[in-house]
């Protein structure tokens, strides 16, 4: 048999100022060939399992190309354009199956539905071709992408540290309908509701409640079933909440599951909501705690959620309140990474750092802080994760410099980059776990290598475009009435 497998993933924040060229994708660009098969073998991601499976049975694999982007704002029509060509000119050379490792939420300068125009354009080239998919939990799930596959599964973590088994779970549902072993049919549906990403998380109520359905469900009765939380920030019609079920041979069954779990998820939707309280008191009370280390979470001005990474309102904030032995990681700003590396190790100098993005979307003017320090580490930025997320995928922070202010440690970063890893720390010689307060710039998959080694966690409600307080926010493509942007939506 011929398999081919490839990813394309990017998350698309329609209010980000953050262009998304070619080079945004992969370390250096995408990888392509071959260069795609060995960047991810032996990976905790859905790729490195279509590879593993393809290798046990013995077939001819193809992967075209592999192309991950951190969110920002509108993919560039030519990058779109060759990622999907590549995938495309793969299929049309003939293959027994389709393995692709997506993300659900990309919006591209053409389409407003990167992963469903794609497989709709696989279709046309293989009508029959057998087509496995799997998607973020943050995928925004369209008729286009279920009608125009075979399989769809999804992470059940978030952090997403689950990406391996989402994959593997797709590959071995296709490979054994390709033996006859099942009939895979799908149902899928959507709620009116938009749920705050940081009510997300996996390890609590209300996302754990429904991951737990879907769990018995594929326990005792189906091949497979995904609640998908939805990435609220793509300003697209299908954008929010919806489910896939994978059973076998059993329509009516795959729906009744697919429904049950909306119809759960519609009733907790007030959960899904968070509460911000004031930047100044999330600084107070974290220098309460006398215990180290303690995050201070920058939740409004992630990357991996679309942010600029370089809103300093909460640094601004930590020194205001006199906060000590601190390590900020990171602030994206490859003007001052310039400036550095120029000055060079070892000297003392005084720059204005980030607020070099606007942010029009949500009517925000860029505010550099003025910072005096020394310049400690000069970097190329790159480290190899350790922990549980994307363990093993080569990470390139682009080049990056240690700015010591005496009581704050901060990284200095040329490419956005979220802080999942304790090597965004241990890759330019800080150990986090001796730093009293940790400031990362994330939403929630700092959990995956921050927490086990945390004291306190203090979310710190600064500025940006990955805030939740969606009154900031204009939307006008995504369907309404919608909750919580309408709060009769559904009634």
């Amino acid at each position: 048999m011929r398999f081919i497998i490839a990813l394309m993933k990017h998350e698309t924040n329609t209010f980000s100022p953050v262009p998304t060229p070619l080079e945004s994708f992969g370390n250096r660009g995408p990888y392509f060939g071959h260069d795609a098969l060995e960047a991810f073998r032996g990976t905790n991601t859905p790729m490195s399992a279509f590879i593993d499976l393809a290798v046990k049975e013995g077939a001819e694999i193809v992967t075209p190309v592999a192309a991950e982007a951190w969110p920002s704002g509108l993919v560039h029509s030519d990058a779109y354009q060759r990622i999907t060509d590549a995938i495309c000119e793969a299929v049309k050379e003939g293959c027994d199956a389709l393995f692709l490792d997506l993300h659900g939420a990309m919006v591209t300068e053409t389409t407003d539905d990167g992963e469903g125009t794609l497989l709709e354009r696989i279709r046309r080239i293989s009508p029959k071709l057998p087509i496995a998919v799997t998607l973020d939990l943050h995928a925004n799930l369209t008729r286009r992408m279920v009608d125009n596959c075979s399989i769809i599964t999804g992470y059940k973590t978030y952090p997403h540290v689950d990406m391996y088994a989402a994959g593997a779970k797709a590959a071995d549902i296709l490979i054994r309908a390709l033996k006859g072993k099942h009939k895979p049919i799908m149902a899928w549906d959507n709620r009116p509701m938009l749920p705050h990403t940081l009510r997300m998380g996996t390890e609590e109520p209300p996302m754990r409640d429904l991951v737990a359905l879907a769990n018995q469900a594929e326990a005792s009765d189906v091949l497979a079933a995904t609640v998908f939380g939805g990435f609220p920030l793509a300003d697209i019609h299908d954008a929010g909440l919806s489910a896939v079920v994978v059973a076998d041979d059993n329509q009516n069954r795959a729906e009744k599951i697919c429904r049950n779990l909306l119809d759960k998820a519609w009733e907790l939707r007030s959960a899904f909501i968070y509460d911000a309280e004031p930047l100044a008191k999330s600084i107070a009370r974290a220098k309460q705690f006398t215990d180290r280390p303690i995050l201070l979470i920058d939740h409004a001005d992630n990357c991996a959620s679309g942010g600029t990474q370089d809103t300093m309102a909460v640094v601004k904030e930590v020194m205001r309140h006199g906060l000590e032995n601190v390590a900020v990681g990171a602030i994206r700003d490859p003007e001052a990474v310039d400036q550095l590396i120029q000055a060079g190790v070892g000297n003392r100098v005084t720059i204005p750092l980030g607020g070099k993005m606007d942010m029009p979307s949500i009517g925000l003017i860029g505010e550099p802080l003025q910072v005096t320090g020394i310049i400690r580490v000069i970097s190329d930025g790159q480290f190899i994760p350790q922990g549980p997320m994307y363990t093993g995928v080569e990470q390139n922070m682009g080049r990056t410099v240690v700015l010591d202010t005496g009581g704050i440690q901060i990284v200095i970063i040329e490419r956005g980059h979220e802080p999942f890893d304790l090597g965004i720390f241990r890759s330019v010689g800080i150990e986090p776990t001796m730093k009293r307060y940790l400031l990362l710039k994330s939403r929630l998959h700092y959990r995956a290598g921050f927490l086990p080694i945390a004291k306190h966690v203090v979310e710190c409600n600064g500025v940006g475009v990955t805030g939740s307080d969606y009154s900031q926010f204009r939307f006008q493509k995504v369907r309404r009435p919608i909750y919580p942007l309408d709060v009769d939506a559904g009634s």
